[in-house]
């Protein structure tokens, strides 16, 4: 059984940057697609950015684009998510999660202030 653990999270100023990273073990990520998902306090939880199993497709959610990218190494068994130019509604918990698969990591705060 595959486990994933998130890491990276934190407390950053608007504008900061944060690299978030989600290590398996028990199990190899190589042959799926991972995605990033991110719940704030009092919302539901939502979709940020997904990516191939071989890293040559990413797809993110409108409010992250062009500021957020989602990367692997499959080599170290991981996956990681940039994030840029942080503003105070990017704070949440962030999960990584296997697309098609209903495993998730226990996800990794992340607060940014005003």
């Amino acid at each position: 059984q595959v486990q994933l653990v998130e890491s990276g999270g934190g407390l950053v100023q608007a504008g900061g940057s944060l690299r978030l990273s989600c290590a398996a073990s028990g199990g190899l990520i190589r042959m799926y697609a991972m995605t990033w998902f991110r719940q704030a306090p009092g919302k539901e939880r939502e979709f940020v950015a997904g990516i191939n199993w071989s890293g040559g497709n990413m797809d993110y959610a409108d409010s992250v684009k062009g500021r957020f990218t989602i990367s692997r190494d499959n080599a170290k068994n991981t996956v990681y998510l940039q994030m840029n130019s942080l503003k105070p509604e990017d704070t949440a918990v962030y999960y990584c999660k296997i697309r098609n698969l209903e495993v998730w990591g226990q996800g990794t705060l992340v607060t940014v202030s005003s």
